[in-house]
């Protein structure tokens, strides 16, 4: 595993316009990419089902441990790890808040509900 390049991170943490796509069942075909809203915190990139645990693109993100996404111009493969801390979970809410408060479809992604579907995003 390779970490995110400082320009990697700022284009990332810039743009809200971010797509995950997990492995399907097979390991190896790319599900459809579906846009989410990502963060950067602590040089990582976090992002959260608003659906919570049942949002299929988490499901297969669990499952797979693996995909792609594509972000401010930035394509790679990646892996993705669950996230249980609940400090690091304060700190990303934190970063929902600066990057996503104005928005409507806000309060839903600090839940306790998509709280547990959050999933760290480390190149491969």
């Amino acid at each position: 595993m390779t970490a995110w390049t400082a320009d990697e991170l700022h284009a990332i943490e810039s743009t809200d316009d971010f797509h995950i796509a997990p492995f399907r069942a097979d390991g190896t075909t790319l599900g459809t990419p579906t846009w989410i809203w990502s963060v950067v915190v602590d040089d990582a990139v976090f992002v959260r089902a608003y659906n919570g645990t049942n949002s299929r693109w988490y499901q297969s993100a669990r499952s797979q441990g693996a995909g792609r996404i594509t972000a401010g111009g930035i394509e790679k493969d990646v892996v993705f790890t669950p996230i249980e801390d609940q400090e690091l979970n304060d700190r990303i809410d934190a970063a929902y808040q600066a990057k996503y408060g104005a928005s409507p479809y806000f309060p839903p992604m600090v839940t306790e509900k998509t709280r547990a579907a959050t999933i760290r995003v480390e190149p491969r």
